[in-house]
């Protein structure tokens, strides 16, 4: 495989296929789309129009592809370390992808942005890796990646404890609360890397 780069525009379907596929798997797909049948399709638009906002300024994606010349991991990251203007025509645009589940995915939202640390951060929104490529490093090398070119701290929302550890050995921290959940139960776990300075360490942000 060749090595980490931006992803193109006409990438993007692919790295939301990538990331549809990845997570298929995750009870917090199951929550938002209990409809099996339609889960995939609908998730994978999701993530689509999601790596589509992460477009710079708001933002970037990146890839590492695969032998057959399509994303075998990707990393969306938002930009938060400044004010941003509001997505054009979010709303709607969630509405033709999410369809009967947008109540769903408005819950969601809501939780997310309730907890969201309010200070200057880069946000991971998907760290993916496909399943044909997984547990060979792919995802620590588009965070080391990253981390290396960043100068302000980094905020996840990890799906379970597994990738949570993942993130816990790129010295993410646990915030308080640690676990945020959905209306359903199904839960999130919150997790801070500080950017670290020669002079003092940058501080975790307080509970929302």
């Amino acid at each position: 495989m060749s090595g980490i780069r931006p992803a193109r525009g006409d990438e993007i379907p692919a790295v939301g296929a990538l990331i549809g596929h990845a997570f298929d798997h995750l009870p917090q797909n199951r929550a938002l789309v209990p409809d099996a049948g339609a889960r995939l399709r609908v998730m994978t638009g999701f993530f689509t129009l999601m790596a589509e906002l992460a477009a710079p300024p708001a933002g970037c994606v990146e890839v590492i592809p695969g032998p057959d010349g399509g994303p075998a991991a990707a990393a969306v990251w938002f930009d938060r370390t400044a004010p941003a203007a509001p997505p054009s025509a979010y709303g709607d645009r969630l509405a033709a992808v999410a369809g009967r589940w947008v109540p769903h995915f408005a819950g969601l939202e809501t939780l997310l942005e309730e907890h969201h640390p309010g200070v200057p951060h880069w946000h991971l929104a998907f760290l993916a890796v496909h399943p044909h490529h997984q547990r060979a490093g792919l995802g620590s090398a588009l965070l080391q990646h990253r981390h290396a070119r960043l100068a302000a701290p980094v905020y996840v929302e990890a799906t379970n404890e597994f990738n949570a550890a993942l993130y816990r050995r790129h010295h993410y921290r646990r915030l308080v609360p640690y676990e945020i959940t959905l209306p359903d139960g199904t839960p999130f776990y919150r997790l801070w890397r500080p950017h670290l300075t020669r002079a003092a360490p940058a501080a975790v942000p307080a509970a929302p």
